[in-house]
């Protein structure tokens, strides 16, 4: 039935289903981080009955709620308004509502349809450029996992193993599928290896020299999930473009007194930049971009 769609119908459509899955993306970016706190506690508490340092919580603590990525359902994080399936239509439910609770009138962020409209976007331009075929749906894939890694990192400085590493297993079958043949698979393994590894190295090096931590460990993952995708020969030029964004974007924040305290930025948004940047133009023209 798709293989009948004319290429317009069928970049409209995949754009249709990125406005969706945007959706379910700011669901994940929210309450990922806040599900991987509440492990953390189960596991402190867990561990701290085991060697006899029981903490009982005060008589009037409140209970902290379960979260997963499908319960409880989304409500106003103000007034408690469980929000209707109409308003949460992508896009649609934001403009009707003039991005208030329908309630209480509580403004709603504007990330919330941004996000949904970039997954859109960046799912319609993987339709138009690789048409009717699975590595349309595989690089759709990669777009929203690694627009979520890099929210969720600018937000917390976290990059969640549950979407790295996932990210980086799909990059393997990726190339052993051929459905890239610029990248097999050995290609793709060794991309793994020395991505990890550089920045292993990097991390290391730095504190020993400074006796700081420059960057964390699920920057390593990342960096080795991109190899995966592009391959051990686009690990030089990403990193190149990620520290021409991270330079441009940390100079910005300097002078507008945006940084945050301690002056720290996190550097997963911009490998995920240099990530779509790669996957827009090809590895080699970041190179031709730098003047190498």
């Amino acid at each position: 039935m798709l293989d009948a769609l004319p290429p317009c119908a069928l970049v409209a459509l995949t754009g249709l289903l990125g406005l969706l899955v945007g959706s379910f993306l700011n669901v994940v970016i929210y309450r990922l981080p806040k599900m991987m706190e509440q492990q953390w506690a189960a596991e402190y508490a867990e561990f701290a009955e085991l060697s006899g340092q029981v903490h009982k919580p005060a008589a009037d603590t409140p209970a902290t709620e379960k979260l997963s990525l499908t319960s409880p359902r989304s409500r106003c994080s103000s007034c408690g308004h469980l929000i209707a399936w109409y308003e949460n239509i992508p896009l649609l439910s934001y403009v009707f509502l003039r991005g208030k609770c329908s309630v209480c009138g509580t403004p709603f962020g504007v990330r919330y349809p941004v996000t949904e409209l970039i997954t859109g976007l960046l799912f319609a331009f993987c339709a138009w450029r690789w048409g009717n075929t699975p590595t349309t749906l595989a690089w759709c894939g990669f777009s929203a996992a690694l627009l979520a890694l890099a929210v969720i990192d600018w937000d917390t400085t976290l990059l969640p193993d549950n979407i790295t590493l996932p990210l980086l297993w799909a990059g393997l079958v990726f190339a052993a599928l051929q459905f890239n043949p610029a990248v097999g698979l050995p290609d793709a393994l060794w991309g793994v290896v020395a991505g990890y590894l550089s920045l292993w190295l990097v991390y290391w090096a730095f504190k020993l020299v400074t006796g700081k931590e420059g960057m964390g460990y699920g920057d390593f993952k990342l960096f080795a999930a991109l190899g995966a995708w592009f391959g051990w020969s686009a690990l030089v030029p990403i990193i190149l473009m990620a520290s021409l964004i991270g330079a441009v974007v940390g100079m910005a924040m300097k002078f507008s007194s945006g940084l945050r305290e301690g002056g720290y930025v996190p550097f997963g948004p911009f490998l995920a930049g240099a990530g779509f940047t790669a996957m827009f133009f090809g590895p080699q023209a970041i190179l031709r971009a730098v003047g190498l």
